[in-house]
């Protein structure tokens, strides 16, 4: 792609979602995207055909990265860290749309999708590595492990990513599989 072409939507999309964040979807208008981001009319309309249009493409790219940056969940060695830290470099990589994502209702709708091919990628590994547990077994404690882990990215985003991804990710591994006995131990 063209290094202009490639600045150009990167204005348009950081100034949707700048704008994303303070209002909703249905309050934006490409008149306003295109004043803020100093382009005309015609140059948004070459790559999108409205802000609705505009989110759809954002949220195909994000998605496009996170199942293309996570690793492969059939991997005999890809541990809870390995998938937690691609899921949380994709994340990091898109710190605005996913402080968009967890501090707003303005688009829990694609929250849902990101957290549901997460949710799927953990129940396929763990039925695949503990066949002899109950589907309905697995996915408890799959829903549980998985809420944590989400309490743990949600704290991690609304304090502005302050730690770094291998920190969150092993954290969220040793809970995983030790749960709270290194604390109850001390």
């Amino acid at each position: 792609m063209d290094r202009r072409v490639k600045y150009t939507k990167s204005i348009i999309k950081d100034t949707f979602l700048n704008l994303l964040s303070e209002k909703d979807i249905n309050n934006i208008t490409v008149t306003e995207v295109c004043k803020i981001a100093d382009i005309n009319r015609a140059t948004f309309y070459r790559y999108y055909d409205d802000c609705y249009d505009l989110l759809k493409v954002i949220e195909d790219e994000f998605m496009d990265e996170l199942t293309n940056s996570t690793p492969m969940i059939n991997l005999p060695d890809e541990s809870v860290y390995d998938f937690t830290y691609g899921v949380l470099k994709v994340f990091e990589n898109n710190k605005k749309l996913i402080k968009l994502l967890f501090n707003t209702n303005n688009n829990i709708y694609f929250l849902n999708e990101v957290l549901e091919y997460c949710y799927n990628k953990c129940v396929e590994k763990w039925s695949g590595l503990f066949p002899d547990i109950d589907k309905n077994n697995i996915e408890y404690k799959t829903v549980y492990i998985f809420n944590g882990a989400l309490g743990v990215i949600n704290y991690w985003v609304r304090n502005n990513f302050s730690e770094d991804c291998k920190f969150i990710a092993k954290t969220i591994e040793d809970t995983t599989i030790n749960g709270i006995n290194e604390l109850i131990k001390k």
